[in-house]
């Protein structure tokens, strides 16, 4: 199979693009997990507590008496994250998070808002627990996986890479290192020495939209692979004490030769590529009759 095989196939509601149902089913908002927190379409909220038959409309208004009042942090707190459509398709649409969302539903006078409005103060609520309790926030990601239909192994190997992909991004942080573009720079890095592939080619080969969590749809040996390469960028940036982004750019290459040495041993030894295209999607219904590619090792 080729690096550059687009994969075809029908958009789907993914797992970290969840709906969630409010006002005893007779309403949908939609949500996605995004920068380590919930982010709510706000056509959605709007429509639903302004009653109002063009959402679009509303919400167009109401942004621009926000900006008028003087609201400016929390007009550029919005973002645009892909959501699915009524057609299926996923479609770029006006994203809010918990405290965003807040402040636009204390905008709209409506009786529909109390209910919404205790419901992202539970959000909140156990969002504040997970910042002071960390291991809540594991233990909600795990029951969340074995809810979705994970198995216990891929599950360990998950919690193992969402703590050591922390403990980098802390490490990056602390050393000058700009979230965003500088970490997706740096995690591709440590990806295509790791596998031969950055992210962007490696999801091709697995068949994911751009909007999909790579790691979240890899095997259990893949996890391994990519949490090595992680730690010994972390490892490395420590021991060289690098600070910013051009040293943190070589420690993540030679973080990456490290587990990409690492996998290409372990392929001499096996003749199988650790690389796949098998998905592990949440719900096992997704995986039913999908067939795996073989790919050949790599000397990248």
């Amino acid at each position: 199979m080729s690096k550059k095989t687009q994969s075809e196939k029908a958009v789907q509601l993914q797992p970290d693009q969840l709906k969630i149902d409010l006002f005893k089913g007779k309403h949908e908002i939609r949500k996605i997990f995004h920068q380590s927190e919930w982010w709510f379409s706000v056509l959605d909220v709007t429509g639903i507590l302004s009653d109002t038959e063009n959402p679009r409309r509303y919400w167009s208004d109401l942004k621009r008496k926000l900006k008028f009042e003087g609201a400016t942090q929390l007009y550029e707190n919005i973002v645009q994250l892909k959501l699915p459509a009524s057609d299926g398709k996923m479609r770029t649409t006006d994203c809010a998070n918990t405290e965003s969302m807040l402040r636009i539903v204390q905008s709209i006078p409506s009786k529909n808002a109390e209910p919404f409005k205790r419901w992202l103060a539970k959000v909140g609520f156990e969002r504040m627990q997970e910042i002071e309790q960390p291991g809540l926030a594991v233990k909600r990601a795990r029951a969340t996986y074995l809810a979705k239909g994970y198995d216990d192994e891929w599950i360990e190997r998950r919690m193992q890479n969402i703590q050591k992909r922390e403990e980098l991004t802390e490490e990056w942080s602390n050393r000058g290192v700009e979230q965003g573009i500088e970490y997706a720079i740096l995690t591709a890095e440590i990806s295509d020495a790791t596998f031969g592939y950055k992210p962007a080619e490696y999801k091709e080969i697995k068949g994911l939209s751009s909007r999909e969590n790579l790691r979240d749809h890899m095997t259990p040996l893949e996890l391994i692979f990519s949490t090595l390469g992680e730690v010994a960028t972390k490892e490395i940036t420590v021991h060289k004490d690098a600070q910013g982004f051009d040293d943190s750019l070589d420690a993540a290459k030679d973080g990456g030769k490290i587990a990409g040495d690492a996998r290409r041993a372990l392929e001499k030894q096996t003749g199988k590529a650790v690389v796949t295209s098998k998905n592990y999607k949440a719900l096992l219904s997704s995986v039913v009759g999908k067939k795996e590619i073989d790919i050949p090792p790599i000397n990248k």
